[in-house]
């Protein structure tokens, strides 16, 4: 913005009082009881009115964001008129054009469907709304990275959530529902860090408490997720008719790498030979739902987090990842090779497998201990 302004400076408004306003250049400055400041906006963007609270200054919001926020929207008004097609065309609004794109991708046989579904259903559509498509901003992107992050979500779970947003808007253009991606996404750091996984001691805890729970699907959940290193989605998706006691094996026909058999062990195929006497006749699902559209439960995140906090875990630090990671941890530690490990994980790259053989150097000691006992033997 190139207005100069007279009212709403630093001096002003440093100086204003709990409960007044200064507004100037369609920026409304609000000094809070508590003395925080609150931001709201409304303009003119190209013959429609534009009214939005921006945020506080507790939550790092400033008069330099609200003015770029104001040029990047008359910008995007601008290029929205500009650009349009011959005909008529209709604002798409982003819960309209989410399940449009969802509905194509699944004709089009778009790969990672059913995590795409679920990041925008569960976290970026109920953020995002009906704006429209095209006048989603960086500014709306950053606040979302920051509404997920105050919510404990990791960088990495916040980034492949961006990636799903990234995805749609290359579409869309595709598509031609809008000329350009509306905003830049920029991806938050992730560092390689250590994954964490559970002791033996910690495992037997979280199985006890589990089994306590009053949810009846969260015990068996855990218990497949332990000893089988799969991934959240792959469990609640199991269909009854791909598990195949006798091979000891279950199919998962949508995988993250692509359609494989999960090997299971012995304990876990008994465990389900009498899980499954308790199944209705003609239940398709191993753990479905009425109440979900997909028929089965998408994640029962609540009663996870019970037993996260009954077995004397932190929350924050054991998630939804935690026990495919535990799995692969104790195989790597066990002593597995590399590559049987990948094969029974699903991972896409040995190097992704990799990452887990620096968990606890215990194994890693007793590899080297075991070169020394060989060389002393020679020597």
């Amino acid at each position: 913005m190139t207005d100069k302004f007279i009212q709403l400076t630093r001096r002003n408004v440093r100086n204003l009082r709990p409960g007044s306003k200064l507004r100037e250049h369609g920026i409304e400055f609000e000094r809070l009881p508590d003395g925080d400041r609150k931001y709201t906006l409304n303009i003119m963007a190209d013959g429609v009115r534009v009214h939005r609270i921006l945020g506080k200054g507790s939550e790092g919001v400033t008069r330099k964001q609200a003015e770029d926020f104001i040029e990047q929207t008359r910008t995007d008004a601008r290029k929205g008129r500009l650009n349009l097609p011959e005909g008529r065309k209709v604002i798409l609004g982003f819960r309209d054009a989410a399940r449009k794109y969802l509905a194509k991708l699944e004709k089009e046989g778009g790969k990672d469907l059913n995590r795409k579904k679920e990041r925008i259903e569960l976290h970026l559509a109920p953020f995002i709304k009906d704006k429209p498509l095209s006048s989603i901003t960086s500014f709306d992107i950053e606040r979302y990275k920051k509404a997920r992050k105050e919510a404990n979500a990791a960088n990495g779970t916040v980034n492949r959530e961006l990636a799903a947003l990234s995805h749609l808007f290359s579409k869309a253009v595709e598509w031609k529902w809008i000329n350009h991606p509306p905003a830049k996404i920029n991806r938050l750091k992730e560092g390689s860090g250590r994954i964490a996984y559970l002791t033996g001691p910690q495992i037997s805890r979280f199985l006890e408490k589990a089994a306590e729970h009053q949810s009846s699907f969260i015990y068996p959940f855990v218990k497949i997720a332990l000893e089988t290193s799969m991934r959240r989605s792959e469990i609640l998706s199991i269909r009854i008719q791909d598990i195949d006691l006798q091979r000891r094996i279950i199919f998962i026909p949508k995988a993250k790498a692509g359609a494989r058999e999960q090997p299971i062990t012995r304990n876990l195929s008994e465990y389900l030979a009498e899980y499954l006497k308790t199944t209705e006749p003609g239940q398709k699902w191993l753990f479905p739902s009425n109440r979900s559209e997909c028929g089965h439960i998408k994640w029962p995140e609540h009663a996870f987090r019970d037993v996260v906090k009954a077995a004397g875990l932190d929350p924050k630090e054991v998630v939804r990842h935690t026990l495919r990671h535990t799995a692969i941890t104790h195989l790597v530690q066990a002593g597995i090779d590399l590559p049987t490990v990948q094969r029974i994980s699903g991972h896409k790259t040995l190097q992704m497998v990799a990452r887990y053989s620096h968990q606890n150097g215990e194994h890693i000691q007793a590899a080297m201990d075991q070169l020394e006992k060989r060389y002393k033997a020679i020597v």
